[in-house]
């Protein structure tokens, strides 16, 4: 346990390369290329730390600075997961999670129950979040590792289901984002997306980047609609025009530097996930296997750090009007591009639809966030990181409909809120899973023709 904890403890900047450089040597890619894959890649993720280190750094005081200055009286502020992660890495069932989430992976493998083979062990924080809070909320640590293996199954299948989203939409050709918010949140999009393809008026518009910047030239570039929410953000925090304007820039430098150093990973990471494909194609025949990663690569499309900018202040609104909340969305604010990631992509990069979804998604994970409280609270307890706060909450994992459909229903606190997000999730998951099946769940858009453009 020791061995794992100290591994665990050096971050994902320093454990990815190391499992991509033992993960050459086994696939036969050499000493050489293997190091420098690995090497790359932790580069990269050296430069998505950087990024979102600039992201948190400047947005999480604004995020701050908002809703302290319009006093919107929620009483429980949101630790996010820089505050969630560490408590579920000192509790013993954060160690106890890897081997067991490996070994889901592997049988699942074996099995064919899913082609992604997961190389982000750092991530498996999320699954372990789960196994600790049904641990606490039953008392029983066997109910906790089942927990987490239940997390692993849906997590690897999530990879599967949303491939031809990370493939087509975000260019990740073989890669597969099991991890987190982004893949457990992002089944809500496709029923959202098929809906509102069916209402006459809103089925036409198509809002992103690309054609904002077509119809609004340099106002819509990328980096300057970064800029500009950033300044927009900086004005409703209270803050001086000098100090808005600094917000602005770096928020424009954050939405053009992502794509960069995502594609530092990408040039990494492609040949040993080629070599991977190869050596798993000749033992199990007619299978293409993706290697899971972390979804920060997700933070690489403009559109994806365009909505997340817009839903600093949407999800503050959502928690002021939530009916019973008392959660203060804050330390998860700054990389709330998690939550919607998946769902940019399922709506291929249209913000409009991503901001009717991602309204929903950020609902209910404030929703379940508040009633988590007291079980994250005696979690963090338990491990010694309650601080001189009398409660704690997160919306990442804090706010997972997984984690909360799993504590409460196998300790048979089912109400009428437990019915209705279990009737929204489970529905959701089934029919994106069927679209998936069908191989419906992603499509490239319709481009017209001339022909069809005479008619």
């Amino acid at each position: 346990m020791e061995v794992l904890k100290y591994i665990v403890d050096l971050g994902p900047s320093v454990m990815l390369p190391a499992i991509i450089f033992i993960l050459g040597l086994i696939l036969r890619r050499g000493f050489g290329q293997s190091l420098v894959a690995g090497l790359t890649i932790g580069v990269g993720f050296v430069g998505i730390n950087l990024v979102i280190g600039l992201l948190t750094g400047s947005l999480g005081p604004a995020a701050e600075a908002m809703a302290d200055r319009f006093d919107f009286g929620l009483s429980v502020v949101d630790v996010g997961w820089p505050g969630t992660s560490p408590m579920v890495w000192s509790s013993t069932m954060g160690l106890a999670a890897i081997p067991v989430a490996i070994a889901v992976n592997i049988l699942m493998l074996v099995t064919r129950a899913t082609r992604v083979v997961n190389v982000d062990i750092w991530n498996i924080w999320h699954m372990a979040f789960t196994g600790v809070i049904v641990q606490l909320a039953t008392g029983d640590f066997v109910l906790g590792l089942a927990g987490v293996a239940v997390h692993a199954i849906l997590a690897y299948k999530l990879g599967d289901m949303f491939g031809p989203v990370t493939d087509r939409y975000f260019g990740l050709e073989g890669v597969a984002i099991p991890h987190g918010t982004s893949a457990y949140m992002g089944v809500l999009a496709a029923p959202i997306d098929d809906l509102l393809g069916k209402i006459p008026g809103l089925r036409r518009i198509d809002i992103t980047t690309e054609k904002l910047s077509q119809k609004a030239g340099v106002l819509g570039q990328p980096i300057v609609i970064g800029t500009i929410l950033g300044l927009v953000i900086g004005l409703l925090a209270g803050y001086p025009v000098g100090q808005s304007l600094q917000l602005a820039v770096k928020m424009g430098g954050v939405i053009l530097l992502m794509p960069m150093v995502v594609k530092l990973i990408m040039q990494g990471l492609l040949p040993i996930a080629e070599s991977a494909r190869t050596q798993l194609q000749k033992r199990f025949k007619n299978a293409e296997y993706r290697i899971g990663l972390d979804p920060a690569l997700l933070l690489g499309d403009p559109q994806v750090v365009a909505a997340g900018l817009l839903f600093v202040p949407l999800s503050l609104v959502i928690a002021v009007l939530m009916p019973g909340n008392e959660i203060l969305p804050f330390g998860d604010l700054a990389t709330i591009g998690f939550f919607v990631a998946i769902a940019v992509g399922v709506h291929k990069g249209n913000i409009f639809r991503t901001l009717v979804s991602g309204s929903l998604i950020m609902a209910i994970t404030i929703w379940i966030a508040t009633h988590m409280i007291d079980l994250q609270t005696a979690l963090a307890r338990e491990v010694g990181l309650l601080g001189e706060v009398g409660r704690v909450g997160s919306l990442d994992q804090g706010g997972s409909p997984i984690t909360y459909l799993l504590a409460k229903g196998v300790t048979g606190q089912v109400g009428l809120g437990f019915v209705i997000i279990a009737v929204l999730y489970v529905g959701a998951f089934v029919y994106t899973f069927i679209k998936y099946r069908r191989g419906t769940l992603y499509r490239e858009p319709k481009v017209a023709t001339d022909s069809a453009t005479a008619r």
